[in-house]
Formats: structure tokens, C-alpha cells, sequence
């Protein structure tokens, strides 16, 4: 090998070892991939057990819900890297864009890479997927632009997670729709509860993740637990659990699952009743976590409960 030969391995080895660590901070396949997969089969055997009573869904519609809604998540991701850009270079220099790991200018390109694989995905199952996919992008658009009333909507932090947690329906709708448009044309019946379960359970997951002890709390970091108080923060991600749990029990109900789902489901809330609870009692460091951890798996159980499981048991029985 000669020395130029070695300077470009040695080059190359560098560039994927900092996208490596870049995933593994930013956006961590291992904790995510699980969780987008589930997400996205059970949207689409969701779909196919809403509108068929055998079989399975194809396996292409399950391939490209995927790879799609997996590229989705990475470019709220991104978005959130430009929206931040100066917040974090004044709050959390040790984020991997303003310590210099990667620049803007690199994951713009990840985005548009990824917005070309995914209409790649849509043309190879159908091209009338390519109509949802551009409302998605220009949801996501606005969202970067925080809706072009930024002030406004950081002094209603209600507002402001309501508003962005929308882009949670939007891709469940774009996952089922690899189903029901490119094998039926039309939407279901009964897909409207599903999407809605949907929306309350991004609101978990995001107050899950900003509930934190008081040494936990960062200058600059809106929490809900510092702008609500740890109790108010705590009813509130009880409370979009209990309307998740709601509207999944009717969305199970149309595919003829709703004492599982109901009895799985609650037990859960209940899991998650005693860990908040438990979190109030010892605000050790780190505490939050058990709230952010629980999000995810309150999040699988769901969407398990909402697709595989009862696609795998219409078919033993």
C-alpha cells in the first residue's frame, strides 16, 4: 500500500468512526431501530388486519414503512441540529455539532440523501405514496421553522409539544399507507384511533425524556419538570398514557383485540404509575431516566399490542 493509499483508509477509517459516535450520542440504532420497527409493522399490519381477516401483509409494504419512517425519525434529528444550532453552542457545547464532530453542512447532505432514498422506497411500491411523503417533508419544514411564530410558541410549552408531537400521526399514516394505498386506494375504517394513539404516545415519549431530578437540570434546557414542577410534569405523562391507553383499546377493538390489549396495556400504565411514584420519593441523580426508559417501553409493548401480537395470533388460531 503506499503512502497516499494509506492516508485515504486512515481518512475514511476517521470519517466513519465520527458517524459512528455521532449515531451513538445523537441518534443510537440499537435503542431506536427496535423501536421504529415496531412502530412501523405495526402500522402497516394495523392497516392490513383493519381491511383483511388472513394472511399477512406484504412483505414489500413492511420493507419500505421501515426504511422509511427509520430515515423520518433521523431527520427530525437533523432538523433539531439547525434548529439548536445556537442554544447548544451557548448551553451544550459537548453535543457532537459545536465540539466539531460534524458540521451542518455534512448532515444536510444525510438529510437530502435520505429524502432521495425515500422516494426511491415510494416508487418502488407505489407512486402515489410520493403525495404523503411531500406532506410529511413540508410538515417537517414548518416544524424546523418552528411554524414561523417561534416567540410565541416557546412561552406555551403545551402549545409547542402539541404542535410538533403532529408529525407523530403523520408518519403513521405514511407507514400504513405503504398498505391500504398501494394494495386498497383508501383508508380504512378505524385507522383515525390508531393515529390518534399515535399522537399521545409521542407526547410520552417527549415528556418522558425532559422529566429529570434537580441535578439533572440543565441551564438553557426547558424540562417539563422545571417548567411544570415534577408532580405537574408527572400527572401530565400519566395523562397522555392514560389517553394513549384509551385510544389504543378502541383501535384494538376494531381488529377484535381489545381484552389483551387492555389487560398488557394496563399493567403497564400501572409499571409506570409506581416508577413515577418511585421517581417523586428518590430525586437521585439520573432518576429521570427510569421515566425516559419507561416511555420506551410503554412505546414497544404499544405498538406490539397494535400489530405483531395479533397478527400472530389471528394466525394460530
Amino acid at each position: 500500500m503506499t503512502g497516499g493509499e494509506k492516508v485515504s483508509s486512515t481518512a475514511r477509517s476517521k470519517g466513519i468512526l465520527r458517524w459512528w459516535v455521532y449515531q451513538k450520542e445523537r441518534f443510537p440504532l440499537v435503542q431506536h431501530g427496535p423501536l421504529i420497527l415496531a412502530f412501523s409493522f405495526s402500522a402497516v399490519a394495523f392497516a392490513w388486519m383493519l381491511r383483511s381477516t388472513a394472511g399477512w401483509p406484504s412483505l414489500l409494504s413492511v420493507v419500505v414503512a421501515f426504511g422509511s419512517c427509520l430515515i423520518f425519525f433521523l431527520q427530525l434529528r437533523i432538523a433539531d441540529e439547525f434548529k439548536d444550532e445556537e442554544e447548544d453552542a451557548l448551553y451544550r457545547p459537548y453535543r457532537p455539532v459545536p465540539r466539531g464532530l460534524v458540521s451542518l453542512r455534512e448532515l444536510g447532505s444525510l438529510f437530502v440523501l435520505g429524502a432521495i432514498v425515500q422516494v426511491g422506497l415510494a416508487l418502488w411500491l407505489d407512486a402515489r405514496l410520493l403525495v404523503l411523503l411531500l406532506v410529511t417533508w413540508t410538515y417537517q419544514a414548518l416544524m424546523s421553522k418552528e411554524f414561523f411564530v417561534e416567540k410565541w410558541l416557546r412561552g406555551k410549552p403545551l402549545t409547542y409539544m402539541i404542535s410538533h408531537m403532529a408529525i407523530m400521526p403523520l408518519v403513521d399514516l405514511y407507514a400504513t399507507s405503504t398498505d391500504w394505498l398501494a394494495y386498497q386506494g383508501y383508508p380504512p375504517s378505524g385507522l383515525f384511533w390508531f393515529l390518534l394513539a399515535s399522537l399521545f404516545n409521542g407526547m410520552v415519549i417527549e415528556i418522558g425524556r425532559k422529566i429529570r431530578s434537580p441535578q439533572d437540570e440543565e441551564q438553557g434546557v426547558p424540562t417539563y419538570s422545571a417548567v411544570w414542577g415534577r408532580k405537574r410534569a408527572l400527572g401530565a405523562w400519566w395523562l397522555v398514557m392514560g389517553l394513549t391507553l384509551a385510544c389504543a383499546c378502541i383501535a384494538a377493538h376494531r381488529i377484535d383485540f381489545f381484552l389483551p390489549l387492555a389487560i398488557v396495556l394496563s399493567m403497564t400504565f400501572g409499571v409506570a404509575v409506581f416508577t413515577g411514584l418511585s421517581f417523586l420519593r428518590r430525586q437521585t441523580p439520573q432518576a429521570g431516566k427510569w421515566i425516559e426508559n419507561w416511555s420506551g417501553v410503554w412505546t414497544l409493548v404499544l405498538y406490539l399490542s397494535l400489530g405483531p401480537a395479533p397478527l400472530f395470533l389471528r394466525e394460530l388460531i
